[in-house]
């Protein structure tokens, strides 16, 4: 007995040194020491709840989540949920397993500000924005400590959640934006409104913070600063994107992406929208960039949103790279995920367009909109587009005349009288007008658009000479605005020609031609900039010439008509040829030009040949005998008379025949000469 006692003794004198060195190692943040020791007392006491909860703590600190939750997992009966809640949940929650954290923190009997705190992370980690937002509030309202600021940062990031994708119009939570964290997050919710101009404003404001805070500390590099940085210079990337401006954009964008950030998220986002911006050209980078969005813990960072456009893009890039199977699969699996939306359909249907497959591609759209009747509309435009780029206009129009809920909408309206005149199916063109016309008489009469179809409903009838169908739409016209002159002018048109009294009647409608006069100023008319005829002012008259325009009988003088010059070979004594006016061919006396005439023509015939003269030059016509040398006294008329070369010109007898016989020798060797 005193034995046992004394080695029981012993023991707790170990646990107590175990537990003190744990304590101090928590105080000083060396978990893994710490762990150590909470491993020893273990194996004096492995069911210690408050040893089991130190480890634990100790794993989380360490980044050991699984195993953590392992340990929790095997000793679930000493550690219950209401002693564990808030770690197991946390562990969960870091393990990206976000509705097994949310089973966890409402399971648990006392909800503690802690696991509140979790709770509104789980929550807008689960998109529940409404829920994450009325968390943050109770939170704010009923807890005073160091961490209020972050409480309000994350409450201001619920606010740009729901303005980016929820389109919610925030409400004004009367932050004060004293961080750049608040400052980039009333950027986002502004970005969600559409208010870039502000949005861009914030982002600056939020920059020129962030760089004073993060200055203040001396161990903060500028590498650090720049790194920290960029998920703004991304969004100011994205407004850029947003206003037009893709060359700023594109540039900024890459500079992020030289930084070689470590949020996946911001990475993914920015090279999907590089990928926006190439759409199909520059496909080779495109590539190299769809692998930023492929990596790993990226499903975990975005929105379900963001996940779904990227994929969308992916879809894109293989149709735009003609990856035929790879679009088909991809589209296919986006179809599944979201089957009520438009972009896997239309993606699929653009891929079929592309390999020529037109009517497969109406096909698909049309059983589309069979199940799918909220969207129809939006499919249908598409399958009248394609019907257009087959050339059946009169087919798209009737699918364009199934959109019940366009049908009196002024831009479809324009759209099918367009494509009907251009079909001269002039009576189909009007049956739309009277439509759309009948639909705002019925619902909104009256109205400026109202006012609008039948002006332009009857300006259409008397183009096409439907003056009596335009009748009625001119009288409604008129009856609107008694004082439209062109209006009464227009129906006293149509009158004319089915009832005159009438028109004659309305005719005393017509203003006075005193009333209708203009008053204008024909000089400063004249005068004015881009007038075409301008009257020439009179001079000043003085002297003889006052008294010239004053007479009457005077006779202006006649200006003397120039000699028309005569051609050089002019001969007084011979007739001109009364037909020298006429192009030759047309001449009485014209022939044509008689065949055989080219025979002896310079340059033709074959090369080397000659024509005119060829008789006198040919050797072989000349006496056989050698020529003599002259006799005196009569070189002069021998130079002028024959064609004897002189002696100096003459070439050595010699010279031909040696010619001859090097021709003759290379004759005999060669073997493929010309």
């Amino acid at each position: 007995m005193a034995a046992a006692a004394a080695a029981g003794g012993a023991g707790a004198a170990a646990a107590a040194a175990l537990w003190s060195e744990v304590n101090r190692c928590g105080q000083n943040g060396d978990f893994a020491r710490a762990l150590k020791s909470v491993n020893k007392i273990l194996q004096i006491n492995k069911d210690d709840v408050t040893a089991l909860q130190c480890k634990v703590v100790c794993l989380i600190q360490n980044g050991n989540f699984k195993e953590a939750l392992s340990v929790i997992n095997t000793h679930t009966k000493v550690l219950t949920s209401d002693v564990i809640a808030f770690e197991k949940a946390y562990c969960e929650y870091r393990l990206n397993r976000i509705e097994n954290a949310l089973k966890t923190i409402q399971s648990a009997s006392q909800q503690t500000d802690k696991l509140k705190e979790l709770y509104g992370q789980v929550l807008y980690r689960l998109e529940r924005y409404d829920d994450c937002l009325a968390a943050y509030r109770d939170l704010i309202r009923n807890s005073q400590d160091e961490y209020e600021e972050e409480r309000k940062t994350n409450l201001s990031a619920v606010v740009a959640a729901q303005s980016t994708w929820e389109k919610v119009m925030p409400e004004d939570l009367g932050l004060r934006e004293a961080t750049y964290e608040l400052c980039y997050n009333s950027a986002c919710a502004l970005i969600g409104q559409g208010k870039l101009n502000e949005a861009m404003k914030k982002l600056q404001k939020a920059e020129e913070l962030c760089r004073q805070s993060l200055s203040e500390d001396s161990d903060v590099t500028e590498e650090d600063i720049e790194a920290e940085l960029a998920i703004i210079h991304g969004q100011m990337a994205y407004i850029m994107q947003l206003q037009g401006r893709t060359e700023d954009a594109l540039q900024l964008y890459n500079q992020i992406i030289k930084l070689k950030p470590t949020d996946v998220g911001l990475l993914a986002v920015i090279a999907n929208n590089i990928i926006t911006i190439n759409k199909d050209q520059n496909v080779f980078d495109s590539k190299k960039k769809v692998k930023l969005t492929n990596a790993e813990g990226v499903e975990h960072k975005l929105s379900k949103k963001q996940l779904q456009a990227i994929e969308f893009n992916k879809a894109l890039l293989a149709m735009y790279t003609n990856q035929a199977d790879q679009c088909r699969k991809l589209s296919a699996s986006l179809q599944s995920q979201s089957p009520e939306h438009l972009l896997p359909v239309l993606i699929q249907a653009a891929q079929l367009c592309r390999e020529k497959q037109h009517a497969k591609a109406v096909g698909l759209l049309q059983e589309f909109a069979d199940q799918h009747p909220a969207n129809a509309a939006e499919i249908k435009l598409t399958m009248a587009q394609l019907k257009i780029a087959q050339g059946s206009v009169t087919k798209a129009c009737m699918i364009l005349r199934s959109i019940e809920e366009l049908q009196h909408k002024p831009g479809m309206v324009s759209a099918l009288v367009t494509m009907y005149s251009h079909e001269e199916d002039i009576d189909s063109a009007i049956e739309v007008f009277t439509q759309a016309i009948q639909w705002y008489q019925q619902f909104q009469p009256k109205s400026p658009v109202h006012l609008s179809l039948i002006r332009e409903a009857a300006n259409f009838k008397l183009k096409h000479g439907r003056k009596k169908e335009a009748i009625s739409d001119l009288e409604e016209l008129w009856k609107q605005n008694p004082k439209d002159v062109h209006t009464l002018a227009q129906l006293i048109s149509a009158y004319s020609l089915v009832d005159p009294e009438k028109a004659k009647v309305l005719s005393k409608h017509l203003p006075s031609s005193d009333t209708m006069s203009l008053k204008v100023d024909v000089d400063a008319l004249e005068n004015s900039h881009g007038a075409t005829y301008v009257r020439k002012k009179a001079g000043k008259l003085t002297g003889d010439n006052q008294q010239k325009e004053q007479g009457q009988g005077d006779v202006k003088k006649k200006k003397k008509k120039k000699k028309g010059k005569l051609p050089k070979n002019y001969d007084p004594k011979v007739t001109p040829d009364p037909e020298r006016w006429l192009p030759m061919r047309e001449r009485s006396y014209y022939r044509g030009r008689k065949k055989g005439k080219k025979k002896d023509q310079v340059g033709k015939g074959t090369q080397g040949s000659t024509t005119a003269g060829s008789s006198e030059l040919d050797a072989s016509r000349t006496a056989s005998s050698p020529p003599t040398s002259p006799r005196p006294g009569s070189a002069a008329a021998v130079s002028a008379t024959s064609n004897v070369i002189p002696p100096r010109h003459q070439k050595p007898a010699g010279a031909p025949a040696t010619k001859k016989k090097q021709q003759q020798k290379k004759k005999k060797g060669a073997k493929g000469g010309w």
